[in-house]
């Protein structure tokens, strides 16, 4: 089934005449030089900014169609930098649960921590006392914990020490295995490595680049 269409499209002087298609439960990994208009890609796939030109279809709808905050719901963004707010993990946690209406449960969301390599304790943690890789841990649990149908990675891994890469690519591994397709951007070679369809953004535009295996 077809998720995500990008038609033609053009973004200011980053992005010209580009196009691709995701199929649901693909994993598709992009490359490409600092300044190639990676981030740009994903920030248009998810709705936060307009193309010059072009259009994004969602499951064959024009996104510039659907209501936002449903897009977000479904095509979700992790940004290299992961934004925390309240005062705990808990608050971040529990804002999914929130907006939907729907009240926590203690036992789901220890865990959505031990998934990642976090103990219990860590719920009632001052997101000022994370340090980078705990942050993008529970940035990332927060952001998959409805299981949207399609998450945006940009550069997620990058920075974080080993212990934190490798929970987090397990806890992206078993959620791609449960059915979320994946649009990853990324330079770390262990990510390129395993990447089950590549793509080099270069000039402009996309082009497959065949995989080692």
């Amino acid at each position: 089934m077809m998720l995500i269409k990008v038609e033609q499209l053009s973004y200011l002087q980053v992005l010209h005449d580009l196009s691709m298609q995701v199929e649901e439960g693909d994993w598709v990994t992009i490359i490409g030089k600092s300044g190639s208009g990676k981030s740009t890609l994903l920030k248009l796939i998810a709705g936060l900014i307009s193309p010059t030109s072009g259009h994004i279809y969602y499951q064959g709808q024009d996104i510039t169609d659907l209501d936002p905050i449903k897009l977000r719901q479904s095509v979700s963004y992790c940004y290299q930098q992961p934004v925390l707010f309240g005062e705990t993990v808990a608050d971040n946690l529990n804002f999914p649960f929130k907006i939907r209406h729907q009240q926590p449960q203690h036992d789901q969301l220890v865990a959505s921590l031990q998934s990642v390599q976090l103990p219990a304790e860590f719920l009632t943690k001052k997101i000022t006392e994370l340090s980078g890789g705990e942050k993008q841990r529970v940035a990332m649990i927060r952001n998959l914990l409805f299981h949207p149908k399609v998450v945006l990675l940009d550069e997620v891994t990058a920075g974080l020490d080993e212990e934190s890469k490798q929970a987090v690519h397990q806890f992206l591994v078993k959620a791609h295995q449960n059915g979320t397709t994946f649009i990853q951007v990324t330079h770390e070679i262990d990510e390129i490595a395993n990447a089950e369809q590549k793509l080099v953004l270069e000039n402009g535009g996309l082009h497959h680049e065949e995989l080692s295996r």
